[in-house]
C-alpha cells in the first residue's frame, strides 16, 4: 500500500466474512465429574456458520472437544425471547430446549459416550413453540427437573392478556409438567438445595425489570415418586416498591454445599454477595463492594457470577467501571485477586482440580472456555480461542475515556485507528459512536471484530457507556429512569465532540450507530443535534406507543421506568419517538432489521423508513429474512457489515478497499 493511504480506505485483513466466522458464541461452561476421575468441561456455541445453531460441546481431560449435539438440534430457549439457561448438566444427562420445538430434551451419558439421539422429556404443545423451557436443575436423586416455564398457548394468553410463566417440575424421564409456582409475573433462577429439602427461585412483577426490584424466595421441597410440590413460601430478600422508590434487585441466588443460600443485593449501591441460612432465618453480608459489584443484569437465564470452590470459598467476578477481574472470597471477607488476561468473564464455575472454568474475552485475543487456577492464577484454555491468523498490529486496544456532562461524568472506550501500514497523516479520521443495546448493559473493552473491522480500515470507534449503563453502580444504573432519549444522547454527543475537540477525530465525519435500545439513541440524536452527519439503526425503536403496544412479555413494560407509566404519560411517549420528528432528520440513514425480531418488530424500522423517505433523504433499508432480534446467521452478518461500510464511504467521501456490492435498495446516493 502507498504512503499517505485515505483514512477508511486502508485494505484489512479483518473482512465481514473473519467477523463471522469468529463471532461464535460462547455459553456455559459446565462440570461433569466421571467415575474414572476426570473432568468433563460442556459450553455451547452459538455457530453463524451454521445458521445459528447452538451446538453443546464437550472435552475430557486434554482430549480434544467434540460436537455433542447432532444437526439439526439447537440448544437455545425462546423464553422472554433473548434466552439464555437453555440446557443444564447432571452427572448422568444433558437437558437442552431445542429451539425448533421448544421441547426439552434429553441425552444420556456415559464416561464412554453420549446416545446418538436425544430424547424429549416434554410433551408437544398444541400449538408451536407454546410451551418454553428455561434454567432448570434436577433434584439430587436425578428422579424431577425444576425449570421456569413459558406458556404461550392462545386460549391462556386470551385469559391472562400476555404469556404465563412459572416453575414447574417435570418427571425426568418425562412427562407432564407440574405447576410449583405460577403467582407472580416473571421466575427465574429455580434452585434446588444440595440435601434436595428446599427450592429458591427469584421473583418480580410488572412494572419492574428484575434489575429494579425482585424478590428471593425460598420453600420446602416435598418429593414422592410421582409428585414433586412446595410448602410454605419465606421472603428471603429483595422487595418491590412503586417506580421510582426505592427498591432492591436479587440476582445469581444459588446453594453452597453446606445449605447457604448465596446471592447478589444491590441494597448497598452495589450488588453485593449475602448469604442465607434456612436453619436460623438469618441473613450475613459476604461482600461490602463499593465502587464495584458482584452482579449484572439479567437479561438472559443462567447468568452466574460466583461459583463455590472444593474448599467451601467462593470465585467471584467483580465488576469495576464496565471492566471484569476474578477474585476469592475468604471467609474474613478479604477479596483475593485471580489475576488473568480477560477484561469480560461470564459463566463462572468450580472446575475439578481448584481451579474456575469461565468464559472469558481479552482486549487482543477472541473469546474462549478459560480455567484459572486460583492458587497460582496459572490460566490455560479449555477450548482454543479462533484463530485468525492475523498480526495484533491490526487490533486496535480499548483506551478508557470520563467526560463530563453537566454536573456528572459519562464513561466511553475509545479505539483509534490502527494498523502496520502508513497513513495520511495530514487528515483526521471519521468517527463512530456505537451506543449499546438494553438500554440497561455494558460494552467491556473485550477484543470485538465487529470495532476492529472499522478500526482496521481507518475509522475511529467510541463505544459509550452512556448514564444508565451497567457496571458502575445502582446511581448510574438509574440515570435513565424517566429519561430515555436524553442521557443517552447527551452522553454519546459529549463523548464526540471531546474526541473532536482533542484533535483525535474529524468532527465533520462523525456517525452513530447503535442496534435496539441504540436505535433510538441513534435516530434521537440525529433529530436534537448536528453532531453526527450520518447515522446506522439495526432493529431499532423508532415509535414508543408501538413498542409498548407490540412487544414481547418480558419487555412490555420496561418503558414504565424508562420512559413513564403507559397512557398516563402518552406525552412524554410522543414527545420521545423520533417517528414524530421525521422533520428534523437531515442527514443519511441506514436501517437494518430482522423479519422474525419480536422484541421489536419490523413495523417500527419500515415506520421511520418511510418517514425519511418521503423527507427525501439519502436513505438504505436492509430486511434479512429468518432473522431475530440481532444477527446470527454468517450471509447476514457478512452483508450487513459490507453494506454499513458502503454507507459510511458513501457518506463520508472514502472509497474502501474492498469489494462491495452497493446497497440496491439504497435511494439518494450517486453510487447506488
Amino acid at each position: 500500500m502507498s504512503a499517505g493511504a485515505a483514512f477508511g480506505s486502508w485494505p484489512s485483513p479483518i473482512t465481514a466474512a473473519a467477523v463471522s466466522s469468529g463471532g461464535i458464541g460462547l455459553g456455559g461452561p459446565a462440570v461433569r465429574n466421571r467415575a474414572d476421575g476426570q473432568a468433563e468441561v460442556w459450553w455451547s456455541e452459538l455457530r453463524p456458520t451454521e445458521g445459528g445453531r447452538a451446538v453443546l460441546v464437550r472435552r475430557v481431560g486434554d482430549g480434544p472437544p467434540v460436537d455433542m449435539l447432532p444437526a439439526p438440534y439447537s440448544a437455545r430457549t425462546r423464553v422472554h425471547e433473548y434466552g439464555g439457561g437453555a440446557w443444564f448438566l447432571t452427572a448422568d444427562a444433558v437437558f437442552f430446549s431445542n429451539w425448533d420445538d421448544q421441547r426439552l430434551y434429553r441425552i444420556d451419558l456415559s464416561d464412554d459416550a453420549a446416545t446418538a439421539d436425544p430424547s424429549a422429556v416434554t410433551p408437544t404443545p398444541e400449538e408451536p413453540h407454546a410451551w418454553r423451557y428455561a434454567d432448570g436443575r434436577v433434584t439430587p436423586d436425578g428422579e424431577w427437573l425444576v425449570s421456569v416455564s413459558e406458556d404461550h398457548h392462545e386460549a391462556v394468553v386470551a385469559d391472562h392478556g400476555e404469556a404465563v410463566n412459572a416453575i414447574v417440575a417435570i418427571p425426568a424421564s418425562g412427562g407432564e409438567p407440574l405447576v410449583l409456582s405460577d403467582r407472580t409475573d416473571f421466575v427465574s433462577s429455580p434452585r434446588i438445595s444440595p440435601d434436595g429439602r428446599w427450592l429458591s427461585w427469584i421473583c418480580w412483577n410488572h412494572p419492574n425489570m428484575p434489575w429494579d426490584g425482585t424478590r428471593l424466595l425460598a420453600a420446602p421441597l416435598w418429593q414422592s415418586a410421582r409428585e414433586l410440590r412446595i410448602g410454605n413460601v419465606k421472603i428471603v430478600a429483595g422487595g418491590e416498591a412503586s417506580l421510582g422508590e426505592e427498591q432492591e434487585a436479587i440476582v445469581g441466588a444459588h446453594w453452597t454445599s453446606d445449605g447457604r443460600l448465596v446471592y447478589s443485593s444491590d441494597r448497598s449501591g452495589f450488588w453485593n454477595l449475602e448469604a442465607w441460612r434456612p436453619g436460623d432465618d438469618t441473613s450475613s453480608e459476604l461482600t461490602t463492594l463499593r465502587g464495584a459489584e458482584i452482579g449484572g443484569p439479567p437479561w438472559v437465564f443462567g447468568l452466574q457470577r460466583w461459583t463455590e470452590l472444593s474448599d467451601g470459598r467462593l470465585a467471584a467476578v467483580v465488576t469495576t467501571a464496565a471492566v471484569d477481574s476474578l477474585v476469592v472470597v475468604e471467609p474474613s471477607g478479604e477479596l483475593r485477586p485471580i489475576d488473568t488476561p480477560f477484561v469480560a468473564i461470564s459463566g463462572v464455575t468450580a472446575a475439578a482440580d481448584d481451579a474456575v472454568a469461565f468464559v472469558g474475552h481479552r482486549p487482543d485475543v477472541l473469546p474462549c472456555v478459560a480455567k484459572a487456577d486460583v492458587a497460582s492464577s496459572e490460566v490455560s484454555h479449555i477450548s482454543e480461542p479462533a484463530d485468525l491468523e492475523i498480526d495484533s498490529a491490526w487490533f486496535s486496544v480499548a483506551q478508557a475515556v470520563s467526560v463530563p456532562v453537566g454536573d456528572r461524568e459519562t464513561h466511553a472506550f475509545f479505539y483509534p485507528p490502527t494498523a502496520p501500514l502508513d497513513a495520511n497523516t495530514d487528515a483526521l479520521p471519521p468517527l463512530v459512536v456505537m451506543g449499546h443495546g438494553g438500554p440497561t448493559s455494558h460494552a467491556p473493552p473485550a477484543l470485538s471484530l465487529k470495532i476492529q473491522y472499522w478500526t482496521s480500515r481507518g475509522v475511529a470507534v467510541a463505544d459509550v457507556n452512556y448514564g444508565g449503563s451497567t457496571g458502575f453502580g445502582r446511581s448510574y444504573r438509574r440515570l435513565l429512569n424517566d429519561a430515555w432519549g436524553i442521557v443517552d444522547v447527551e452522553d454519546c454527543i459529549a463523548v464526540a465532540q471531546h474526541l473532536g475537540s482533542a484533535g483525535l477525530v474529524d468532527p465533520a465525519r462523525m456517525a452513530i450507530r447503535g442496534g435496539s435500545a441504540g436505535g433510538l439513541t441513534v435516530l434521537r440524536a440525529l433529530q436534537t443535534s448536528e453532531q453526527f452527519s450520518a447515522g446506522t439503526s439495526l432493529y431499532g425503536v423508532a415509535d414508543l406507543k408501538a413498542l409498548a403496544a407490540d412487544t414481547h412479555k418480558f419487555e412490555s413494560r420496561y418503558l414504565d421506568g424508562l420512559i413513564g407509566p403507559w397512557p398516563a404519560a402518552q406525552d412524554v411517549y410522543e414527545a420521545r419517538s423520533p417517528i414524530n420528528y421525521a422533520d428534523d432528520l437531515s442527514c443519511p440513514l441506514l436501517v437494518m432489521q430482522g423479519s422474525e425480531d419480536a422484541v421489536v418488530p419490523p413495523s417500527q424500522s419500515e415506520a421511520i423508513v418511510a418517514a425519511v423517505a418521503a423527507k427525501g433523504l439519502p436513505h438504505a433499508y436492509l430486511l434479512f429474512e429468518g432473522e431475530q432480534h440481532g444477527f446470527r446467521q454468517a450471509d447476514t452478518i457478512v452483508r450487513s457489515l459490507e453494506a454499513e461500510l458502503w454507507f459510511y464511504g458513501s457518506v463520508f467521501g472514502f472509497e474502501p478497499a474492498d469489494e462491495i456490492e452497493p446497497i440496491a435498495e439504497a435511494v439518494g446516493f450517486a453510487d447506488a
